[in-house]
């Protein structure tokens, strides 16, 4: 056995799952994002898909076995796909520059605060979806809405 990489686009054949999910399980494509998108969106599909999520959640917590809870895994998946798509055609430019700037600052928050702030603004006003931070304290500002955080890029 050669240990020489082989690049998949240049497969003779496109790859076939060797184990494809049973026919009653509902088919459902990949979301089609890689870590950095998925980051940037994460708050926004934890609101925009707080029921699925929740649905999900409660399966798993009914039973652990990885084939229970396919069908609500795949609704979830979809949900995610469906608003990594509005976002897309809604903030196209903005979402790509703040995934760009956590991809390229290590996946922090806090060095991307700019980016961030104009993609907030652009959900809210075409999508109506507000960033909300589970388990910010009542009456205190939420970190990504602080205007002099201590912490930055250059360090005070």
């Amino acid at each position: 056995m050669s240990n020489v990489y082989h690049d998949p686009a240049e497969a003779p054949q496109p790859y076939k799952e060797p184990t494809p999910l049973p026919d009653d399980i509902p088919k459902v494509p990949e979301v089609g994002a890689t870590s950095a998108p998925l980051k940037s969106a994460a708050f926004f599909i934890g609101d925009y898909c707080k029921e699925y999520n929740e649905d999900f959640m409660l399966c798993k917590a009914e039973n652990r076995d990885p084939g229970h809870c396919l069908k609500e895994g795949r609704r979830v998946t979809r949900c995610a796909i469906d608003l990594i798509s509005k976002m897309r055609e809604n903030c196209g430019q903005v979402f790509q520059d703040h995934w760009q700037c956590l991809e390229k600052n290590n996946h922090e928050y806090y060095l991307c605060r700019q980016p961030e702030r104009a993609l907030n603004k652009c959900m809210f006003e075409k999508l109506g979806l507000t960033k909300t931070i589970p388990g910010t304290p009542p009456g205190k500002t939420p970190i990504h809405e602080v205007r002099n955080p201590i912490y930055t890029s250059v360090q005070r």
